[in-house]
């Protein structure tokens, strides 16, 4: 990291010399398994810059952002109705860590056995190390999993601005009615801590954005189906991670050059897979910045991800927003029931993810799924059952691995990669 942000760190009270160690760690966690692959698109440069900038040129854009009036929000879930936050001039960014670097600063105070995911992101915040605490006007948490509700429950206690999502766990008439409720009160919160008023014309501009947004993304995933993709999913990813923190506007921008670079590359027979390589559809928990482990090991063994079955895949572009004018209340409502269809293992039953898991194996023509859990998620863990029978019945070979931000285990899992990429073989 650059010292040309030490003096914002400084302003903004973080244990600078420990931040500088943090982002090392990071930086050569990325360069061994993203910036060691051979053959990436040229276009990546953008998305490379993001890490680097989602702790140094990204929370400067913030700071500048609240001098000229705006707001700015911390989430930590696709759940998070980002159009109305974009709609009322507040920058909401995703805060989940997902460096194995700042887990040890949370073990004091929660307890082992949970998501590393949350032990990440607070620990991020004990050790002084996350540049966005102080300037975020409120963190947006949802009830996705048992660790996170009571970590939110905590967070208030200390302090922190908490304004929580009761996502149903159930899809029903009912459950309709309660989401709609839920993404009604977040804009009163929303317009409280802007100071603003939600208008239709500003919503309708928020939903086209993010609605690119979503089919860039979607067009990027797509030519992961070529039989040598242009582009590794490793980069795949990087881009997604990526994109979730950029500006939006700038972001499209990228990406959209991104795939035109790629639909050359197709056109021109260019690519960095292999002829035959085996193909994997990932899914699961999510894999947010600073987490590139599982794409790494899967493609270092010799095989390609071709889908990301996940929320920093599929599950966050794969449906957009109704563009309504004019109606207020109907945006809302197509808001709600939009983000309503995303089939996060919260759900029971959840016999939408199983269907969509399989029809996405036969999309991008995969050999096999790796089912991909977070240690104590247990929702993804248990439903990998669920999901391990249905593919059986389409005759897609898969394995489920546990595992954390560590390298400890990197051995392990490359022994059963490596085995289960030999028993299709």
């Amino acid at each position: 990291m650059s010292h040309q942000y030490t003096e914002m760190y400084e302003q903004l009270g973080m244990n600078v010399e420990l931040h500088g160690q943090m982002i090392e760690a990071i930086h050569d966690s990325f360069e061994r398994q993203v910036l060691s692959q051979q053959g990436r698109p040229e276009g990546m440069e953008h998305f490379d810059g993001l890490v680097e900038a989602a702790h140094g040129e990204r929370v400067r854009e913030i700071l500048d952002h609240k001098k000229a009036g705006g707001s700015f929000i911390g989430t930590f879930c696709i759940y998070v109705p980002e159009e109305i936050a974009w709609a009322l001039d507040v920058l909401p960014l995703p805060l989940c860590g997902g460096s194995g670097f700042s887990v040890p600063y949370a073990a004091g105070r929660f307890p082992r056995d949970i998501c590393p995911l949350v032990k990440s992101t607070l620990g991020m915040a004990f050790s002084g190390c996350c540049p966005f605490g102080g300037i975020k006007d409120m963190a947006v948490g949802e009830t996705t999993c048992d660790a996170k509700k009571k970590t939110w429950d905590v967070m208030a206690v200390w302090g922190v601005n908490m304004h929580v999502l009761e996502v149903p766990q159930k899809k029903n008439a009912r459950t309709v009615d309660l989401w709609r409720a839920e993404v009604s009160e977040f804009r009163d919160r929303l317009e409280d801590i802007s100071g603003k008023r939600l208008v239709a014309e500003r919503l309708t501009e928020a939903v086209r954005l993010i609605n690119r947004r979503r089919k860039a993304l979607a067009e990027l995933h797509s030519f992961r189906m070529e039989e040598r993709p242009p582009i590794s999913g490793t980069d795949v990813l990087v881009a997604t991670q990526g994109s979730l923190i950029d500006d939006p506007a700038r972001c499209c921008d990228r990406l959209e050059a991104l795939n035109d670079e790629l639909r050359q590359r197709v056109a021109q027979g260019v690519s960095p897979i292999p002829e035959g390589v085996l193909r994997i559809m990932l899914g699961g928990s999510p894999a947010v910045m600073g987490n590139w482990k599982l794409h790494h090991l899967i493609e270092s063994a010799g095989a390609v991800v071709v889908c990301d079955e996940t929320c920093t895949g599929t599950r966050y572009f794969a449906h957009l927003v109704p563009e309504i004018e004019g109606d207020l209340e109907a945006q809302l409502s197509a808001i709600a029931d939009r983000y309503l269809q995303i089939d996060c293992a919260c759900f029971s039953p959840n016999t939408e993810r199983i269907e969509n898991i399989v029809d996405l194996a036969g999309q991008f023509r995969v050999d096999g799924m790796i089912h991909y859990v977070l240690q104590y998620c247990h929702g993804y863990n248990i439903e990998a059952i669920t999901v391990a029978e249905a593919l059986k019945e389409a005759a897609v070979p898969s394995i489920t691995l546990e595992t954390d931000y560590s390298e400890e285990d990197n051995g392990q899992l490359r022994t059963r990669i490596e085995a289960f990429l030999e028993m299709m073989a």
